[in-house]
């Protein structure tokens, strides 16, 4: 009995610090509709402060905690509203990517500013006093200041929101933004407060945590899974039910620390325990309707037949070449290039065409990787398409019982999925089940080998390259005629409006069954592709922080474009490794690069995506009668030049970036906008210019928008 009231009072420590987190998630979710992904790394940035300040510099712990609360973190929380102003009105999507933006971003500041291979440590507060009597068991000091700081908490936000005038404000805001403007209140000023406020209480919370854990930016940002869950038990509305919430989480993790049988099967569940009971609460607790009608929404371009041949045959090109001009260890470190494109391709039909937000493709990935290890040890043709099979299967598993779900909850459960597979099925021995043997990661590493084709062995890591590129070549185009399809059409609808497709009779669980399956075994077969490219994979590779840079440059590219994933493929690959070889000081800059990038995309800086202005500005010289065929020329030239080693790969680089902007230049030159090419109203369409094939689904969601 002692035993299980030690393990209790644990619990309720650890839960009053993730009550004071989600009830500062709660705060901000409410009063601004932003869902704070960030919220955990703006606590995790708070504990690096106070270390810096206590360990680093040697300040007192009262002035540093001063110095941390009453400045940092009031100046911290009116940076994050200033970043996420700009996504007010906005749809889910846009408010996701810039604080999956800010999480990812903080998280590489504090490892370049605080080295992550440094371990650092805090001391418990009043560590040195002698614990707290309570007949039964003991108490530190340290566990009942958290208590106390929790029930403090609890009552200030309860007298500031019912008993002040500032609180009257941040709850109207909540009710009608437009109606409080109207009584003379000022909604944005309920935003500053309820960010400093939401920000202060991350940095408690962050302060209070960091002693029992390792300082880690990673594991201290997601701890924040934990007040998600306590966040969602109070259905992102109500602070006593987050309360409760966080106790349920904080008892469930100590108990499960103190009685969870000792196996080789189980020490992951206790870690991935907080996500897997947020998963059920998301399927539990009841949500908002289906999902209305988004009037800023952009539209999905409509890829032309010729121009997906063209952008297909360009990619294999593309593996040609790199296998013929890189040596084996570049190949194996740009090469991936494939892999990654083929991951980020995932997100086009189910994010992109269908509106669903999904934050465990790479996970689904790596779902992929282990089934064609283990499927195809000696490279197997049907093993890939079994591991894109496996993967589909997995994604149905997701889809069905987040049916109900959409917007911030759907992220927030394939999230949480996401943490399940990477702290705990990844981690398993092998197992049986209905005497088939099934072994994951090995509680290691998986080799990968080339596939067999039919008697043709890819063997070399050139040849892996160019089939990855065939295959990314070959999925584009399958995208490509999924978006001209009925099929495609229907998914763009479940996109606009939920309710509206619904209503007209579309069924949403095929619709999101299907469009999740065909996602996940694209995903499955970018994470085989991984695999073979690398030659060996370790689940760390597939963890849920490892996705973000993905998530965020597929979205910077424009989720709707089938090219947005050989964007995704070049950048991860290309700049973002290339930086840190060319200038190893700046390698931090180029990891946080991604983030600054998805800040800029959910300010509305990118409204079309990179890929957007790229296909107007550059892509009409492509379709020339002249220059086209003059710049295939130059360049294959190049790359005869480079096989015989007349120049080096850098002259092969700068030789096409100069041939492609001589190309841009000469194409501007010889061509005077045509008066019919024009951007007109699309109402005009037909009144000012003649009226084409390609203008109808224009016009129909024209008058759609409109009306």
């Amino acid at each position: 009995m002692e035993q299980f009231i030690a393990f209790g009072i644990v619990g309720l420590s650890t839960a009053a610090i993730y009550a004071i987190i989600g009830s500062g998630l709660v705060l901000t979710y409410t009063t601004t509709g932003v869902f704070n992904f960030a919220h955990g790394a703006a606590g995790m940035i708070s504990a690096f402060v106070y270390w810096q300040l206590t360990i680093g510099w040697g300040w007192p712990t009262p002035t540093a905690i001063v110095a941390v609360l009453l400045v940092f973190a009031p100046l911290f929380g009116l940076a994050f509203g200033k970043a996420l102003a700009p996504t007010q009105g906005l749809g889910d999507a846009e408010k996701l990517v810039m604080t999956i933006a800010l999480l990812s971003g903080l998280i590489v500041l504090a490892r370049w500013i605080w080295n992550p291979n440094e371990s650092r440590s805090l001391s418990r507060f009043f560590a040195d006093k002698k614990s707290i009597d309570l007949g039964v068991v003991t108490i530190t000091w340290h566990q009942a200041l958290t208590m106390v700081v929790a029930i403090v908490v609890a009552i200030a936000l309860r007298i500031l929101l019912f008993r002040t005038r500032t609180g009257a404000e941040m709850r109207a805001t909540v009710d009608d933004r437009a109606l409080v403007g109207l009584t003379g209140a000022d909604p944005k000023r309920a935003n500053r407060v309820a960010w400093i406020l939401g920000i202060e209480l991350a940095a408690i919370g962050g302060i209070l945590i960091a002693p029992t854990v390792a300082l880690d930016a990673a594991q201290l940002s997601l701890l924040i899974v934990s007040a998600y869950t306590a966040a969602i038990f109070g259905r992102l509305k109500s602070l006593p039910m987050t309360f409760l919430g966080a106790v349920v989480v904080g008892l469930m993790e100590s108990y499960l620390t103190g009685y969870l049988p000792q196996n080789e099967y189980l020490p992951g569940l206790r870690l991935a325990a907080p996500a897997l009971l947020l998963f059920v609460a998301l399927l539990v607790f009841p949500h908002g309707r289906l999902r209305g009608r988004d009037r800023k929404l952009n539209p999905v371009p409509l890829p032309t037949r010729s121009g997906s041949v063209a952008f297909a045959a360009t990619v294999i090109v593309l593996g040609l070449m790199l296998a013929t001009m890189l040596t084996e260890s570049d190949l194996i470190t740009y090469g991936a290039m494939f892999a990654w494109a083929m991951i980020a391709l995932s997100y086009v039909p189910l994010l992109g065409f269908a509106g669903q937000i999904s934050l465990c493709q790479l996970s689904l990935a790596g779902v992929g990787a282990v089934a064609y290890s283990h499927l195809g040890p000696d490279g197997q043709w049907w093993a890939i398409l079994a591991a894109m099979g496996i993967a589909a299967v997995v994604g149905v598993v997701i889809a069905i019982p987040a049916l109900r779900l959409s917007g911030v909850y759907m992220a927030l459960a394939t999230a949480a999925f996401a943490v399940i597979l990477d702290r705990w099925i990844f981690t398993l021995p092998s197992f049986e089940i209905l005497g088939i043997k099934i072994s994951l990661f090995d509680q290691g590493s998986i080799s990968l080998v080339g596939p067999d084709l039919f008697g043709w062995k890819l063997e070399s890591i050139e040849e892996i390259t160019v089939f990855a590129a065939v295959c990314v070549a070959v999925v584009g185009l399958a995208i490509a005629v999924l978006r001209r399809s009925k099929y495609g059409r229907r998914l763009i609808a479940l996109r606009d409006s939920e309710a509206a497709y619904a209503t007209l009779g579309g069924s949403l669980l095929i619709a999101r069954v299907l469009v999740f399956a065909f996602s996940a075994a694209i995903a499955g077969l970018g994470g085989a592709l991984y695999g073979m490219q690398s030659q060996a994979v370790a689940p760390e590779q597939f963890g849920l922080v490892s996705g973000l840079p993905i998530f965020l440059v597929v979205t910077i590219a424009g989720l709707g474009a089938v090219g947005a994933g050989m964007f995704t493929g070049l950048a991860l690959a290309g700049p973002l490794k290339v930086i840190p070889v060319l200038w190893p000081g700046l390698s931090n800059l180029a990891q946080v690069l991604p983030a600054l990038g998805g800040i800029a995309a959910g300010g509305g800086a990118l409204k079309e995506g990179a890929i957007g202005p790229l296909r107007r500005d550059w892509f009409p010289m492509l379709r020339d009668k002249i220059i086209a065929p003059l710049l295939v020329v130059v360049i294959l030239g190049l790359w005869g030049l480079r096989l015989i080693d007349a120049i080096d790969g850098w002259g092969f680089f700068f030789g096409v970036v100069a041939a492609v902007i001589a190309a841009r230049f000469w194409h501007s030159e010889r061509v005077k906008p045509d008066p019919e090419t024009l951007e007109i109203p699309v109402e005009w369409v037909g009144v000012k210019r003649r009226w084409t094939s390609e203008d109808e689904e224009v016009l129909e969601r024209g008058v759609t928008a409109g009306s």
